[in-house]
């Protein structure tokens, strides 16, 4: 796999991405230190799971399903009306670091995305603490 370019062919692609989207909303629906994470989101997850799905695509060098589908991410503005501190980031790259572990993402690309990850969500954070 030296070949390849794009986190996304890294990591395996379409099957992976999937399965990360699966394991991260699993793990905040069923772990105690994730739940005012999942109190943020809907009942179901499934709207949520599959738009972080189109979005990790393009994101990670695949095709670009959730810019097709909604346009530009604008992830700020799409995140406002949430209320997003310090606990809610760290919660949310908590989930992440556990489903990149779980799904067997490589510890180098592993560190990558977290590094990603983390400012990603820093910078939706909307409020002091």
């Amino acid at each position: 796999m030296e070949n390849t370019s794009t986190i996304y062919e890294k990591i395996g692609g379409d099957a992976v991405v999937g399965k990360l989207c699966d394991r991260f909303y699993a793990l905040m629906d069923t772990t105690p230190q994730f739940s005012e994470l999942r109190a943020m989101h809907p009942e179901s997850l499934q709207g949520s799971r599959d738009k972080l799905y189109m979005f990790l695509s393009g994101w990670f060098g695949g095709p670009d399903l959730f810019v097709e589908k909604f346009g530009h991410p604008r992830l700020r503005a799409r995140h406002m009306p949430f209320t997003i501190g310090t606990q809610e980031r760290d919660q949310w790259v908590a989930c992440m670091v556990l489903a990149m572990g779980d799904v067997g993402i490589e510890e180098d690309i592993r560190k990558v995305l977290l590094n990603n990850f983390f400012n990603t969500a820093d910078f939706m954070r909307n409020k002091e603490g």
